[in-house]
């Protein structure tokens, strides 16, 4: 099973559109996760049209229209893997524990807010997934998404990809 992970795409106050290379991208995937500030509906209703599946969730950004359609926490299992969806996870330091502590039932957490790629594994193997922004790298050299793979319960191939530079 193949799965898009995106978050802060905030269309169109960061960009107009989202990239080509994203939708070429959410046209091959088997799930499409968004972590959270859309900004606008238009957004929403784009991916999930294109999407075969799509799981999101609504960030800090997100209007009343958005946190109407969208939960602030999504749980789904994947081929066998317990995934977890979420805008914010608070600060940096001590994201780990604390995320292991607040999900002790996922084994993925995917989650957005910083614009900061992040993959890293808490005490008792949660799994912790950044995608990045694809529209507004912030501090980031470059704007990202994430790819990877399920497969027989276990996630493998997870790839970060950089999108030229506007």
């Amino acid at each position: 099973m193949r799965l898009l992970l995106m978050s802060d795409t905030h269309v169109p106050l960061r960009a107009k559109r989202l990239p080509d290379e994203l939708l070429r991208a959410a046209d091959e995937a088997d799930v499409v996760i968004h972590a959270g500030d859309w900004v606008d509906v238009a957004t929403l209703d784009l991916l999930g049209g294109r999407a075969r599946r799509l799981i999101g969730v609504f960030g800090n950004n997100d209007g009343a229209e958005l946190r109407a359609r969208l939960p602030e926490t999504a749980r789904v299992e994947l081929g066998g893997l317990r995934f977890g969806v979420v805008h914010e996870t608070g600060a940096a330091r001590g994201r780990e524990a604390r995320c292991a502590a607040r999900y002790p039932d996922l084994d993925v957490l995917v989650f957005g807010h910083s614009h900061i790629p992040w993959d890293t594994e808490a005490p008792g193997g949660l799994r912790l997934l950044n995608p990045g922004s694809p529209t507004d790298r912030r501090r980031q050299p470059y704007r990202t998404y994430m790819t990877c793979v399920v497969a027989d319960g276990s996630l493998a191939e997870v790839v970060l990809h950089r999108l030229p530079m506007r």
